[in-house]
């Protein structure tokens, strides 16, 4: 998959000394060791079997498995209905033509012969004619929102756009891959008659062009995007309009009692019904926009899944088919600016200079990097929604949760689910009842667990995890090379599959190239290479890409961090690993522990599927510990032996029940009971001794940021806006990083998740003032020994 041969003799005909020290260190001719070629590779993106058992079933067969990737951009004359020497010269340009492209023109003629539109030109609805306005006027206005959210796209337009996108993608990436076996499961969840509705993580600002046309090079036909209407200007909506692209209307979020509201609603209400009917595909991003800060989900895309889910509970379409979608680049397309952060969004003209700036990098001779695009397997809605409502249970504040622990008033960790929603709600979902809200919410955070399951990690991230982890200080290339491949069958281990393969040096050597910006390489005496990370704020790009490898050892990270809290008290931190072995790990002890991190930690970072319990994700993290060899059972002279398995009576008590049963009344403490004998000691990896380092330090940006907001207490300017107090602490945050030297928890995202954290926890409180919400310090928090109750509780998880 990665041609990168070609890319090592390429990149060797740099003149310079530079040049020249960047290839000398892979000259060597070694025996080529392939780590992963050949190996068992996981088929990732197989649906919940909890809430969705048909579905696991029917969309998946196992000779899917075995058929492979396909290069999307490589356009060959064997994709064309031609054959000959023209044909090879005009294969891209003939594709294009070939596009099945349907044309819908009576689309807005349907939306406004639709029930809910012809009600309030009427006048039988409230909102629409009648109440001082005409009939026409309201039908001017209906008009007038129907075209700012769509237009019937353009086969000509479309097709010229695609050629022009297929030439533009060759060059700006080495390949583009894609499993044969998803898109076929996508097929045959096509063929079965129910629309497809895509959802989608959010990586870059090329996600909405590059997914529909991977789509369409597969026969899906034109793939409709929900955009962010804010993100563009208006002259690059017409364009997406026409090639597509849908925008909410400012009128939808307006309060349900206005007139416009109620028109706006509807008028979006139509026009996605009349999708459904037709049966074109959708596309939603669930996260925000990438270097957005704020939440992860996105308020944007979780109104648009109200809609569908709304449509489907009135009966408009039986179902829909959900798509978890992911796509991962080796190095994400930078911006043309940060839109966020601008005074004007996204214009036409700037995308386009963009494009030529990226056309000249390329041919002035840069890496390209790979991307991959993952479609996990489709599953029902209707199935989900019947079978999720049964996994719903109690629900408690974080301040319930923890406040008490964390100031010394309770020991007991209640094993609930903790109710932290950062993402605001539009006035879509407002529309929604509660319940139906919170199905929404639910259901994009399982589809989003599902997307991230499925993402194959890229080889940059990895390569910034073990030099930001492993070799902070410098690494040589033998031990790289011997690292590279020991993290990447790890990762395979989990059930992730990467984004790469090929020769392990010649995929090094392109991995470092990627990453040149923030690498530096030293030749030593002995001809060997020293691969060491920039200092500075560059660490904070190598922090973000290996928060993509997070996920496959997230369990493992939070198990590690908690047996560090358990051991704080215990034996010194820098002490010999012979020390920490010694001490006996109870299994209750592990519990309270992880429960108290998995409720200190974001959801936003967690993902967990809202389907399992906390006990059931502690049991998990237990298990993932004991088979990664870090904790190791011990038997107590007082208890039986694990492999004594005979004669045992059957007791009275149920022993076991089924997967998912919260109807009863016994809570899981029960389990902690039971479960309080069971002993452990910490083990250690033959392959990799400080393995249990590295699981803390992949969590310590997020810990050590918490940390420092506590610290900040102290020296904060309150009262204060949310936006502003997190200014302030990102500034404290910044000035501790160049003191310590650990930029990576000098993060935007990290200072506003600490602020949100902490408004949740008790520790901070909104008070109303004629500028806004205020924060203020909580009175709970407000003396010194308060507060350093807080920074040493969250300090025992950070890994020195």
């Amino acid at each position: 998959m990665l041609e990168s041969g070609s890319q090592t003799r390429q990149s060797s005909s740099h003149s310079g000394p530079q040049a020249s020290l960047w290839s000398s260190g892979f000259s060597t001719k070694l025996e080529a060791v392939t780590p992963f070629l050949g190996k068992y590779r996981p088929f990732v993106g197989r649906c919940c079997q909890t809430c969705t058992p048909k579905s696991w079933e029917s969309f998946f067969h196992r000779s899917l498995m075995d058929l492979g990737f396909c290069n999307v951009i490589l356009v060959k004359e064997e994709n064309t209905r031609f054959r000959g020497w023209l044909v090879r010269r005009l294969c891209c340009f003939l594709w294009s033509l070939e596009q099945r492209i349907p044309t819908c023109r009576d689309a807005p003629k349907k939306i406004l012969e639709s029930t809910g539109v012809q009600s309030l030109l009427s006048g039988r609805a409230p909102g629409g004619a009648g109440e001082g306005r005409p009939p026409a006027l309201v039908k001017k206005e209906v008009r007038r929102i129907l075209g700012y959210i769509q237009a019937p796209p353009r086969p000509f337009l479309l097709r010229l756009f695609s050629w022009a996108l297929l030439r533009f993608l060759s060059r700006l990436f080495l390949n583009v891959q894609l499993h044969k076996g998803q898109m076929k499961m996508v097929h045959k969840a096509a063929e079965a008659g129910s629309p497809l509705i895509l959802l989608s993580t959010h990586k870059s600002l090329l996600d909405g062009i590059l997914l529909p046309f991977v789509l369409l090079s597969q026969g899906l036909g034109v793939l409709r995007v929900a955009w962010d209407p804010r993100a563009c200007s208006p002259a690059l909506r017409a364009l997406l309009r026409n090639l597509g692209g849908l925008f909410l209307p400012t009128e939808a979020h307006l309060s349900p009692d206005s007139s416009e509201g109620v028109l706006g609603r509807a008028v979006v209400h139509a026009a996605m019904e009349q999708l459904l009917v037709s049966g074109q595909p959708l596309l939603i991003f669930l996260e925000e926009a990438p270097g957005a800060p704020g939440p992860r989900l996105s308020a944007l895309g979780q109104a648009w899944l109200g809609l569908v889910v709304q449509a489907v509970q009135a009966g408009v379409v039986p179902d829909v088919t959900l798509v978890p979608v992911a796509i991962a680049y080796d190095v994400v397309p930078d911006a043309p600016y940060d839109m966020h952060h601008a005074s004007a969004p996204l214009g036409l003209w700037t995308g386009a200079l963009a494009v030529l700036q990226r056309l000249r990098s390329c041919w002035s001779g840069s890496h390209k990097a790979c991307v991959r695009v993952h479609l996990a397997q489709p599953f029902s809605l209707q199935e989900y929604t019947t079978n999720a409502r049964s996994c719903w249970g109690d629900r408690q504040t974080l301040e319930h949760l923890l406040q008490p622990i964390v100031l010394g008033q309770c020991a007991i960790v209640p094993d609930t689910e903790k109710e932290q929603e950062w993402t605001p709600v539009t006035g879509l979902l407002l529309a929604l009842g509660e319940e139906d809200q919170l199905l929404v919410r639910r259901l994009s955070r399982h589809v989003l667990n599902a997307s991230v399951a499925s993402s194959a990690v890229m080889s940059t991230a990895i390569m910034a995890t073990l030099l930001l982890i492993k070799h902070r200080k410098g690494v040589a290339l033998s031990k790289l090379l011997v690292d590279f491949s020991w993290l990447t069958e790890e990762m395979l281990l989990r059930g992730f599959d990467v984004g790469f393969s090929g020769q392990l040096r010649s995929l090094v050597q392109h991995t470092l190239s990627l990453l040149r910006a923030h690498v530096v390489l030293l030749q030593v005496h002995q001809g060997d290479l020293v691969v060491v990370p920039r200092l500075g704020p560059g660490l904070v790009h190598l922090a973000r890409l290996s928060a993509e490898l997070l996920p496959a050892f997230l369990s493992e990270a939070v198990g590690a961090c908690a047996v560090r809290g358990l051991l704080v008290g215990r034996v010194p931190p820098e002490g010999p690993w012979e020390l920490h072995g010694v001490e006996l790990l109870s299994q209750r002890e592990l519990y309270h522990h992880v429960l108290l991190l998995l409720h200190l930690l974001p959801r936003d970072l967690l993902l967990l599927q809202p389907c399992q319990s906390s006990y059931c994700y502690c049991q998990e993290v237990l298990d993932r510990l004991i088979q990664c060899g870090l904790l190791v059972a011990e038997e107590t002279p007082s208890s039986r032996p694990a492999c004594d398995t005979g004669r045992q009576r059957l007791s009275a008590k149920l022993l076991w029940k089924l997967s998912g049963d919260f109807s009863d009344s016994e809570s899981d403490s029960d389990d902690f009971e039971e479960a309080q004998g069971r002993c452990f000691r910490l083990g250690e990896q033959s392959c990799c001794p400080d393995f249990f380092i590295f699981l803390c330090r992949l969590l310590r940006p997020q810990l050590k940021a918490f940390a420092q907001a506590a610290a900040f207490l102290r020296q904060g300017q309150l009262p204060d806006t949310e936006s502003g107090y997190a200014e302030q602490l990102l500034e404290f945050l910044q000035t501790r990083a160049q003191e310590e030297g650990l930029y990576e928890y000098a993060d935007p995202n990290l200072a506003i998740s600490a602020v949100w954290t902490f408004r949740d926890l008790g520790v901070l409180q909104q008070t109303p003032s004629p500028a806004g919400p205020q924060l203020t310090l909580s009175p709970v928090f407000a003396s010194q020994d308060s507060q350093d109750k807080l920074e040493q509780f969250i300090q025992q998880f950070v890994c020195s």
